[in-house]
């Protein structure tokens, strides 16, 4: 009987670990190469199957380095998941209804650069922490508010050329630079704004908003997914769900606030 729970915990345990791995590449482009990764395992175990001995040695010496090569492969995915468990379990940074109140800044702030047709990118860090990114650009510790982003976006402004970061109820920095994504099956009619934005959503949990400079529509990123053609509400909503926190319900947000 304790032998029967034992294999059944750990046939469980092995089960909940595939599964977690498999939704931390699904949707990126990690998952092509999981696919390919398992075909190899798939085919490997058919060689053993047909007792063909010199391909199995070969495979066998091969597989010695194929760990290797994976960690590089899927660095992005093991670095965004070990930051993504290391943060797991702390309230992020907009948990407090002051904080969220800021949600309604960010938006005015959106709507307003694209009626006028400006491009921007406003990152709002969540749990994994953008400091690297902070130190890459020029360092503001400012009040968010609606005036400030509009101002540093502003073409005429030396600040609007890259990316702002959000942290809380401040702007840590504006003209920062991110990293760009290298998803092959990215729309080529996106840009440089758009893939710097699901860029960050790769390899942080931030949240990117991103308006477009020649149609004016606004995109938000989450996880390297990007949502298009949002509206003011929609995006109010969009952040709002993306940092709910944990086991807290809307109508518990309500009598919060």
């Amino acid at each position: 009987m304790i032998d029967w729970i034992r294999n059944l915990l750990d046939i469980s345990v092995i089960a909940f670990i595939i599964y977690h791995l498999l939704l931390l590449v699904k949707g990126t482009r990690g998952w092509q190469m999981t696919l390919g990764v398992s075909s190899l395992f798939l085919f490997y175990y058919l060689i053993d199957y047909l007792e063909l001995r010199t391909v199995e040695w070969l495979f066998a010496n091969f597989f010695t380095y194929f760990i290797f090569a994976l960690i590089v492969i899927f660095q992005a995915e093991i670095r965004r998941g070990l930051a993504h468990l290391g943060g797991e379990g702390f309230l992020n940074r907009f948990t407090s209804s002051k904080s969220r109140e800021q949600f309604g800044e960010i938006v005015l702030a959106a709507t307003g650069l694209s009626n006028h047709g400006i491009g921007a990118l406003i990152v709002v860090e969540r749990n994994i922490g953008l400091k690297n990114y902070i130190e890459r650009g020029i360092k503001l510790d400012a009040y968010l508010t609606y005036d400030l982003l509009v101002t540093i976006f502003n073409p005429k402004s030396p600040l609007h050329d890259g990316a702002v970061i959000i942290q809380g109820t401040h702007v840590a920095a504006a003209a920062c630079f991110l990293p760009l994504t290298l998803d092959p099956d990215l729309s080529k009619k996106l840009g440089s704004r758009h893939r710097a934005a699901i860029g960050i959503a790769e390899e942080t949990d931030a949240v990117a908003v991103v308006i477009s400079e020649e149609t004016g529509e606004i995109s938000a990123v989450i996880e390297g997914k990007i949502t298009r053609d949002l509206d003011g509400p929609q995006l109010l909503k969009v952040l709002q769900k993306a940092f709910e926190a944990p086991g807290m319900s809307s109508s518990e947000e309500d009598e919060e606030k």
